[in-house]
C-alpha cells in the first residue's frame, strides 16, 4: 500500500518537471523476486525507478542519506536497505538477500555512487553479482538518461526529457558461492548489459 501511494505521488510530481519516456517495460518479470540494476547519474534516479517498477521494490541507499532531511524520510518509508560505502557491509548484504527471500524486487546501482562530470559509467562494484548468485534470481538491466539535467532545469521551470530503457532480464552463469574473480567477471557482464541500453557517450569504461 505504501509503495502504491508513494509511486502515485512521485508520478504526479515527476510530470511537473520532467517528461519521461519509458522503453521496454514489457521486459519486467511478471513477479519478483529479481534485481533491477541501473546506472546512477542523479539523485532523481531513485524516484524515477520507483515509477518504472510495478512491484514492491527496496533500494540500496547510502547510509550518509540518513542525515538528509529530504531523502531520509522517503527512503525510510520505502524500506530501503542502508549500506555503508567503501567497505564490505555484511549487514546490508544480508538485508538485500532478505528482500529477495520475501519475494520483493531489489533496486541497485552497481557503480555504488553517482557518476559526475561526463555522467558516463564507472567501474561496477561486485555487490549485485554477489547477491544475484547467492539468491539465484534474475537481473533486470535499466539504462537512464536525462535525470542529470533536472537539477539544472528545475530552477528555470523547464521540463527535462528523461529516457528509461528496460532491457531483457538475464541470469548469471552460476549461483551459490562464487569465487571473487568470477564475481568480477559477472559484474562486468552486468555493466555491459546496462551499457547496451545507453547512448555511446554514457557508456564510459564499458564503451
Amino acid at each position: 500500500m505504501i509503495h502504491r501511494i508513494a509511486r502515485a505521488i512521485v508520478n504526479v510530481l515527476l510530470r511537473l518537471f520532467a517528461h519521461v519516456e519509458y522503453v521496454g517495460l514489457e521486459n519486467i518479470p511478471d513477479e519478483p523476486p529479481y534485481i533491477m540494476v541501473t546506472n546512477h547519474i542523479s539523485a532523481f534516479d531513485s524516484p524515477v525507478m520507483l515509477t518504472v517498477c510495478p512491484h514492491t521494490i527496496r533500494a540500496l541507499a547510502a547510509a550518509k542519506h540518513k542525515r538528509n532531511p529530504l531523502y531520509a524520510p522517503l527512503l525510510a518509508m520505502m524500506g530501503s536497505v542502508w549500506v555503508r560505502r567503501g567497505e564490505v557491509d555484511r549487514r546490508a548484504l544480508d538485508g538485500a538477500l532478505d528482500v529477495l527471500k520475501r519475494g520483493e524486487a531489489l533496486g541497485m546501482a552497481p557503480e555504488g555512487t553517482r557518476a559526475r562530470g561526463t555522467y558516463a559509467l564507472q567501474k561496477g562494484k561486485t555487490g549485485p553479482a554477489y547477491i544475484a548468485t547467492r539468491a539465484n534470481v534474475q537481473i533486470v538491466p535499466v539504462g537512464t538518461t536525462g535525470t542529470e539535467k533536472i537539477k539544472h532545469n528545475l530552477p528555470r521551470l523547464r521540463r527535462t526529457g528523461v529516457r528509461v530503457v528496460v532491457g531483457k532480464p538475464f541470469r548469471l552463469p552460476e549461483s551459490g558461492r562464487v569465487e571473487r574473480q568470477k564475481l568480477r567477471e559477472y559484474t562486468d557482464l552486468i555493466m555491459r548489459n546496462i551499457a547496451e541500453l545507453l547512448p555511446e557517450e554514457y557508456r564510459g569504461v564499458y564503451a
